[in-house]
This record gives C-alpha cells, structure tokens and sequence, in this order.
C-alpha cells in the first residue's frame, strides 16, 4: 500500500508528536508500506522519513518535492523515488494520484491545505480513496468540532466522517490501514 503523509515540517513541536510520527514510519517500513510525502528533511515530515529509512526489506519513500524545497537544501537524503514538482498545488494532486489512503498527521496551514483539498474532491467525487487525521495527543480536536459544527449547521452534505476518518491511537491507525 502507499500511505500519502501530510504533517508539519516544523523542529520546535511537542515531543510526542515525533515520537508517534516514527512509530508509524517505523510500521510502515516494516509492513512493507511506501510512504508518499512532501519530501521535506525538517519536522514530522524529516522523522518520518529517517524513521521508515532506518527499516530494511521496505517499500519505497516517494518525495513529491517542490523545486523551492529542492533549492533551500530541505529535501531529504533518505528518498528512494523522488518527485519534483513546481509548486504546493502540483504537489498536492502528484501525493494524492501517488497514494491509495491519505493520513494526516499533526500540522499547520500547509497541512489543512492539504487535508482539505483533498476531502474537498472526495465529495465531489474526483476519488474515493480515505483520509484519516491521526488525532495524536487530542491534535485535532478543535477542528473535529469545527467539522461538527459545519455539519450542525448544515454547511456539509451528508456526514464529514463520510470523507475523513479520526483515529485517536496507533491501533485505531493501524486498523483503519489495514481495512
């Protein structure tokens, strides 16, 4: 499977947040997984990739990677595909033409971007595939309620866990994938 990862590429982040982000890259390597992420050699988005790189008989890190990135020298030495790309919007579709199930980690405004672009189009129906926001630590509990409350007030059709899916634990994540 190629699990599309969309988080933060931000150092200075709760500890824990790395520490489930190498768990899941760690998982990943050992079951065989891709991961398809944002390339990026700094955060989440750097843990997950040494993680996963650190794991022999693995699947493929696949980098979508933005030229900018390429040139600032944040690209990460541990890809084994790497995808370049011109700008946030081409790699946004290439991560999600790459990817069979999208998990959304802790991150800012690039990772909503992210997120929701692609919840936008699974309800319009460009794809089917899932979206799961890996809820670590309670990070994505105010926007859950703000999900809840759109819905409340009928701002989306039909149900929003009809196109995200929330898993509170690495089992929860793990049974989510594997389904």
């Amino acid at each position: 499977m190629k699990i599309g990862i969309f988080c933060s590429a931000n150092d200075n982040i709760e500890q824990v947040y790395f520490q489930r982000t190498a768990e899941l890259g760690r998982w990943c390597a050992e079951n065989g997984h891709s991961i398809v992420f944002g390339g990026c050699n700094m955060g989440l988005m750097g843990c997950v990739a040494e993680s996963f790189s650190l794991i022999p008989g693995k699947g493929a890190l696949i980098g979508i990677v933005p030229r900018i990135i390429e040139r600032g020298g944040r690209m990460s030495e541990h890809l084994t595909v790497h995808i370049p790309c011109d700008n946030l919007s081409d790699r946004k579709d290439l991560l999600l033409a790459q990817s069979d199930v999208v998990v959304a980690l802790p991150g800012g405004i690039g990772t909503l971007d992210e997120v929701f672009t692609v919840a936008a189009a699974h309800t319009i129906g460009y794809h089917q595939k899932p979206i799961i926001l890996y809820n670590i630590n309670g990070f994505w509990n105010t926007l859950i309620a703000l999900l809840d409350d759109l819905q409340q007030r009928r701002m989306i059709r039909g149900r929003w866990t009809d196109y995200l899916r929330v898993a509170n634990t690495f089992d929860e994540l793990k049974n989510m994938l594997n389904s």
